[in-house]
């Protein structure tokens, strides 16, 4: 979606005599582009985004799960202070409950971490920023 953006011209001889003068400009913000290394999948691209040749960390989550609202920011964090070093998946299970159950998540947040495809290890609930940190680090010195 986009949305456009309006400037307020904030002096032009006309602003002198009658006020500001609210002028649209006609420039659009886009949104921002795709972060190759967050991606939000779907039940239909998610086999796509797991092969990598970086360590994949998949974000199981549901838009009503408190906990998994509280450790995305850190998740989001975590995937721009190590671009190119590990890709972020972020799987809503309540649009892919078949690929949750294939996994065998039963908690959410899960957090799953996989090489080549395979999953290598898995945190279960909302981690502090400080553990999900200690975490990546182990299993990215491998």
């Amino acid at each position: 979606m986009r949305h456009p953006l309006r400037l307020l011209a904030s002096f032009s001889p006309a602003s002198t005599q009658s006020g500001p003068l609210e002028t649209p400009i006609g420039i659009e913000c886009a949104r921002p582009p795709r972060l190759p290394w967050l991606v939000d999948a779907t039940a239909e691209s998610f086999e796509q985004e797991l092969p990598a040749p970086i360590p994949v960390l998949v974000d199981f989550w549901a838009p009503w799960c408190g906990p998994c609202k509280w450790v995305s920011p850190a998740i989001a964090e975590q995937a721009r202070a190590r671009a190119g070093q590990i890709k972020v998946v972020k799987l809503d299970i309540d649009t892919a409950p078949e690929i949750a159950s294939r996994y065998s998540v039963q908690g959410i947040p899960t957090l799953m971490l996989a090489r080549d495809g395979k999953e290598v290890d898995r945190l279960v609930g909302a981690p502090q920023k400080s553990q999900l940190e200690s975490w990546l680090e182990g299993q990215l010195a491998v």
